[in-house]
C-alpha cells in the first residue's frame, strides 16, 4: 500500500476534524455566550479542553463508523474512497459554515462515505446506515425538543416563587457546568467519528492490528477537534444563540443539559453517532416553546431543518464527484 496515500488520507481526516471543531464549536457554547454566562473566548477555551477530554471517554461510536456503515474497502481504490468521502464532508462543512447554517458535520461525513462507497463500487451496509444514522437523525431531534420542553417546564415550576434576578444569576453560574457537559459530549461523539475513519484507513493499509484505536489516533483526532473548536464558529454561534430565540440563563441551562443528556445516552447505550447540531438546535426550540410558541422564530428553524435533510445527499454527491476526479487524474 502506498504510504503517501495513507498519510494524505489521514491528513485529510484530521483536517475534517478541524473543520468539525470550528463548525460545531457553536453547539457547545452559543447558549452560554448569548446569555452572557461566559465570554466568547472563555467559552471557546473551555469547550476546547472538554472536547479533548470527551474524546477519551469511549470507543463505541468509532467502532460504528469504522465497521457499521460501509464494508471496509481495499487497496488503492479503498483509500481513494475514504479520501473522496472526507473531501465531500469538508466541502459541505465549509459551505454551511460560510452561510452560517448549523448543519451536521456528522451527517456530512456519513453522506460523504456512503456517496464515495457507491461511486467506488464498495458495498454500503444499509441496515447500519438506517439503524445508526437515519433513525437517530429523526429520533434525536424529537427527543431533544420534547425533553427540552419538559426540562424547562420543570425549572419554571420549581423556581416559580424565586426572585427572578437571583435565579438568573444562579443559572448563569450553572450554565458553566452545563456548557462543559455539552462540550464533553461533543468530544465524545465527534472526535470518535474521525477516529473510526482513521482506523479504517490503517486497516486498508494493513497497518492496523486488532480492533482497538491506537493512542496516537485518539490524541491526534482529539487535538485537532480542540484546535478547531478554539478557532471558533462565530457565524453559526449567532444563528443558534440569537436567531432562533433570545435565550435567558435558565433557558440556556435547560437546552444544554437536555442536549448533553441525549448525547451521553446515544454514545454509551446505543453506540449511535448522532448529530450534536440536531440535538442542541431542537432542544433550544423545545425550551423556547415554553415561553410561547411564537417566541421561536420558526422560519429560521425551518431553514435549519431543511439543511438537515439535504446534508447527507449533498455531501454524498460531492464525494462521488471527488471520487470521479481522483479516477480521472490518478486512474
Amino acid at each position: 500500500m502506498d504510504t503517501f496515500a495513507l498519510v494524505v488520507t489521514i491528513g485529510v481526516a484530521l483536517f475534517f476534524t478541524y473543520t468539525n471543531g470550528f463548525h460545531d464549536s457553536a453547539n457547545a457554547i452559543a447558549t452560554s455566550v448569548s446569555t452572557r454566562a461566559l465570554t466568547p473566548r472563555a467559552a471557546l477555551a473551555m469547550a476546547a479542553v472538554m472536547n479533548l477530554a470527551g474524546a477519551f471517554l469511549g470507543s463505541g461510536v468509532a467502532q460504528t463508523v469504522s465497521k457499521g456503515l460501509i464494508e471496509t474497502p481495499h487497496g488503492q481504490n479503498g483509500m481513494a474512497i475514504l479520501f473522496a468521502g472526507l473531501a465531500g464532508a469538508i466541502v459541505w462543512n465549509l459551505i454551511t459554515w460560510y452561510f452560517g447554517l448549523p448543519s451536521s458535520s456528522s451527517h456530512a461525513l456519513f453522506g460523504g462515505l456512503v456517496g464515495a462507497a457507491l461511486a467506488g463500487g464498495t458495498a454500503v451496509i444499509w441496515t447500519g446506515v438506517v439503524e445508526k444514522v437515519v433513525l437517530p437523525m429523526f429520533i434525536s431531534p424529537i427527543v431533544g425538543m420534547v425533553l427540552g420542553y419538559l426540562v424547562m417546564v420543570g425549572i419554571l415550576w420549581f423556581f416559580r416563587r424565586s426572585n427572578p434576578h437571583r435565579a438568573k444569576r444562579g443559572f448563569r453560574i450553572a450554565q458553566t457546568v452545563s456548557a462543559a457537559g455539552m462540550a464533553l459530549g461533543h468530544g465524545l461523539q465527534d472526535a470518535q467519528k474521525t477516529m473510526g475513519v482513521v482506523v479504517m484507513a490503517l486497516t486498508i493499509a494493513d497497518v492496523q492490528e486488532g480492533k482497538g484505536i491506537p493512542l496516537w489516533v485518539k490524541f491526534a483526532c482529539a487535538g485537532m477537534l480542540s484546535l478547531g473548536t478554539y478557532a471558533g464558529g462565530w457565524r453559526i454561534m449567532r444563528t443558534l444563540g440569537r436567531r432562533i430565540i433570545e435565550l435567558d440563563p435558565p433557558q440556556g441551562f435547560a437546552g444544554e443539559t437536555t442536549a448533553a443528556s441525549v448525547m451521553y445516552t446515544a454514545s454509551f447505550i446505543f453506540d449511535a453517532p448522532i448529530s450534536t447540531t440536531h440535538v442542541i438546535t431542537s432542544a433550544i426550540m423545545g425550551v423556547g416553546a415554553t415561553k410561547r410558541v411564537s417566541a421561536v422564530r420558526w422560519g429560521v428553524a425551518k431553514n435549519i431543518v431543511m439543511g438537515w435533510f439535504i446534508t447527507m445527499p449533498a455531501a454524498a454527491l460531492v464525494a462521488g464527484l471527488c471520487y470521479g476526479i481522483i479516477l480521472l487524474f490518478f486512474g
